[in-house]
């Protein structure tokens, strides 16, 4: 469970890295420096997420894809504490 939850927070920290520097090359698109940081983390949270679903289920009801039966439902609510993380623990 450790793991799934470490990888997890890789996953959230990615988001935000892309989010940030999308918004960032908004208003600086010759920035050739923050594209490739852009690029970068667009492939590191591609492949984390693969990562993610192989070992422990889709990660969206919309983006991922589900063996049979139906697999979303198996996974914890995103309300549920199962499905998140404490950032307070082990230096978050």
């Amino acid at each position: 469970m450790e793991n799934k939850m470490e990888l997890l927070k890789l996953i959230v920290a990615s988001e935000f890295m892309k989010e940030d520097l999308a918004l960032y090359l908004n208003t600086h698109p010759m920035d050739q420096e923050a594209i490739a940081k852009y690029n970068f983390y667009v492939m590191e949270s591609k492949g984390l997420k693969e990562s993610y679903e192989m070992n422990y289920g889709m990660l969206s009801e919309h983006n991922s894809l589900s063996p049979y039966p139906w697999q979303w439902i198996n996974n914890p609510w995103p309300w549920e504490s199962d499905a998140n993380f404490d950032f307070k623990k082990k230096g978050m």
